[in-house]
Formats: C-alpha cells, structure tokens, sequence
C-alpha cells in the first residue's frame, strides 16, 4: 500500500489574545475551520501556557504526493488569512 503523510507546523504570534481564554477560543475556531475545509487532521501542539503564542500542527494523507503538496499550500494560504495573528515560523515535510 502506497501512501505519502504531509505535515505542516505553524507557530503563530496573537498580539490580541488578552488570556488563554481568548486564545483558546480563535484557536479552536481556526482548528475547526481547517478541519471542515480540507478535511485534515489539525491540533495546538505546543505554547499552552502562554496566551500570545501558539503552536499549530496541519496533518494530511493521500495516495499521490501531489494532493498532499496541493492541500498542505492550500491549508497555508487559509491559515495566513484567517488568522488575526502572525505567522512567525512554519515548515511543512511530506514523508
């Protein structure tokens, strides 16, 4: 069986996240969006403690490399717009 696995991680910078409440709230709208949108699997992996400072991870599969690459750029653009934040690192591996 044939299959590529594409990850995408995201740190992201809420300059308007005034606590974890309100952080958790525009992450979980932002999970939910890529989640229904793309129909990957998306989750906060890392900055729990801290409520300007995220850490995003995007999960793909597919049996051709292409739709991967092709889901995976478009999860990003989607991420870039939507958010009310900065993307201040991301990197995306197909395996």
């Amino acid at each position: 069986m044939d299959f590529f696995l594409g990850y995408c991680a995201f740190e992201l910078y809420l300059p308007g996240s005034s606590s974890l409440k309100d952080k958790r709230a525009e992450i979980k709208s932002l999970l939910a969006k890529v989640r229904q949108k793309f129909h990957v699997a998306a989750a906060e992996v890392s900055h729990h403690d801290k409520w300007q400072l995220t850490g995003l991870v995007v999960v793909a599969v597919a049996n051709e490399r292409k739709h991967v690459e092709d889901i995976l750029e478009k999860v990003i653009g989607f991420v870039e717009r939507q958010t009310t934040g900065e993307v201040i690192s991301r990197s995306t591996e197909i395996l």
